[in-house]
């Protein structure tokens, strides 16, 4: 029998603009996905994301973009995999379900619409907090009453990292 090889697969979701403390800690999240072994997954159509997924790819991390279009993005775009699924904002559904768990940063409708999609999915929901946007009132206003996954807030990259450990996602 064999091992599995398959790496945790960690989503970010979410947005913030270059200049604010959520778009740094973007960009910290991904580089720690990749020292960490994760792979991510990111739309990389926001600034956040986009620089999350710039920092693990140049911390030597594998990216898989998921992005609404049919077509392949630019030769320059930051992902190791690139998936077009022509599929416009129903991609939203795709991107919940392809983390074992889904980081959150600040946030607009689309992130609303990936984190709620995550959660009735069951995935773990990691909302970065103290930096405005969505993701801060997630811990204390969840989006429905059923507790379907754990909402697992972290507000520096050493408390994202303790989360990923107490999910089991790393070591």
């Amino acid at each position: 029998m064999t091992a599995s090889t398959r790496r945790p697969q960690v989503c970010i979701l979410g947005s913030a603009e270059p200049g604010s403390a959520a778009y740094e800690r973007a960009g910290e999240a991904g580089a720690l996905l990749a020292k960490l072994g994760v792979t991510v997954v990111s739309g990389c159509g926001s600034p956040a994301t986009r620089f999350a997924a710039e920092r693990a790819i140049g911390a030597g991390g594998l990216v898989v973009s998921i992005v609404p279009p049919d077509q392949m993005p630019p030769a320059d775009w930051p992902a190791t995999v690139v998936i077009p699924c022509g599929m416009g904002d129903a991609r939203n559904l795709l991107m919940a379900l392809a983390g074992d768990a889904c980081i959150v940063i600040g946030g607009r409708a689309g992130t609303i619409s990936e984190g709620c999609l995550a959660w009735l999915h069951k995935r773990p929901l990691l909302p970065l907090v103290g930096c405005g946007g969505w993701s801060n009132e997630l811990p204390s206003n969840p989006p429905d009453e059923r507790e379907n996954s754990p909402i697992l807030p972290w507000d520096s990259v050493a408390a994202l990292e303790d989360q990923l450990r107490n999910l089991g996602l790393v070591r």
